[in-house]
């Protein structure tokens, strides 16, 4: 589905459970998969051995299992073809996919500058398979940790947590 057909709550920042996400790429073939909430500025990496569309749908489902219903709603990608099954990800976590128009990144743009924010800890050219989930989920926490001017000056991590403490 594409961008234009998105409910227009998905456009609201002020509603929390709507993400956009991408792929950063290293070299020999490497890839770590990238989800920014909309709302909070709110990023989680996923670690992802190749760029087929059955390894990234695969890890994606596997991470969206670990957060609330109420808190992922749907998922703003690229045109990539890494996306090509997006229809099983949506079957299995009940998340709907939208598609930016093509060359249109700004339609994505939460993720897009949290991952101008990323080359800091991950530079073009370097082989981002070498780094384990663990040091992924720990640069999130750093990201997640600094206050963002977009924000009134609080964190993603604080932002968000207000939403899971909202559902709860």
């Amino acid at each position: 589905m594409s961008i234009r057909e998105r409910p227009a709550c998905v456009e609201d920042r002020a509603v929390p459970g709507h993400w956009e996400g991408d792929l950063i790429s290293g070299s020999n073939n490497s890839h770590i998969a990238t989800l920014v909430e909309r709302h909070s500025s709110y990023a989680m990496l996923v670690k992802v051995k190749v760029k087929y569309t059955e390894t990234v749908i695969s890890a994606l489902i596997k991470h969206a299992k670990k957060l609330p219903t109420e808190l992922y709603k749907s998922l703003t990608w690229d045109r990539g073809k890494e996306m090509a099954d997006h229809q099983r990800f949506t079957l299995t976590t009940n998340v709907n996919v939208y598609f930016c128009d093509p060359q249109s990144p700004w339609q994505r743009g939460s993720n897009e500058n949290t991952n101008r924010l990323l080359r800091q800890y991950f530079p073009k050219g370097t082989d981002l398979s070498v780094h384990s989930q663990a040091k992924l989920n720990a640069v999130a926490r750093r990201l997640n940790e600094r206050p963002r001017e977009t924000l009134d000056f609080e964190t993603p991590a604080e932002r968000f947590n207000a939403c899971v403490a909202a559902i709860g």
